[in-house]
């Protein structure tokens, strides 16, 4: 049986200097790195930021066009004012606007921004979801 974990997201990106200086703007702090690959350090997994053609060759896939495909990144907040912050924030670092926060039908408050090699990022405020101190997230039963 595979176990059920996520340990490692890898985003592949254009240019690795300026993803990284992006991140860093967003007061994340870089792990290491080696020649071609940043790691960042998040709750319980880490983040790999890694060119195009790298990730493509390290895939099997060398001169294979990747894209930012269909996913969506999240980050979960204890308050509406929290999400406000971190959506100010990633703007002010280089973000593109997707959907301004605001109060969303499932009973929360959300919005969504996409990094400068459009990552889709959601910031999110979940009253349903209550986060632990260091903002790890367990789903209730």
């Amino acid at each position: 049986m595979t176990p059920q974990r996520v340990t490692l997201i890898t985003l592949g990106v254009a240019d690795l200097a300026a993803a990284i200086a992006f991140y860093e703007r967003l007061g994340w702090r870089q792990h290491g790195q080696q020649e071609r690959i940043a790691f960042f350090q998040l709750n319980g997994l880490a983040l790999a930021l890694f060119g195009l053609a790298d990730l493509a060759a390290d895939q099997g896939r060398a001169g294979a066009t990747l894209g930012a495909g269909a996913v969506t990144l999240a980050q979960n907040f204890a308050t509406e004012a929290e999400v406000d912050a971190a959506f100010t924030q990633a703007l002010a670092a280089g973000a593109t606007a997707l959907k301004p926060p605001e109060k969303v039908f499932w009973g929360g408050y959300s919005g969504y921004w996409a990094d400068p090699d459009g990552h889709v990022w959601e910031v999110a405020m979940n009253p349903f979801w209550p986060l632990a101190a260091d903002g790890s997230l367990t789903l209730p039963a």
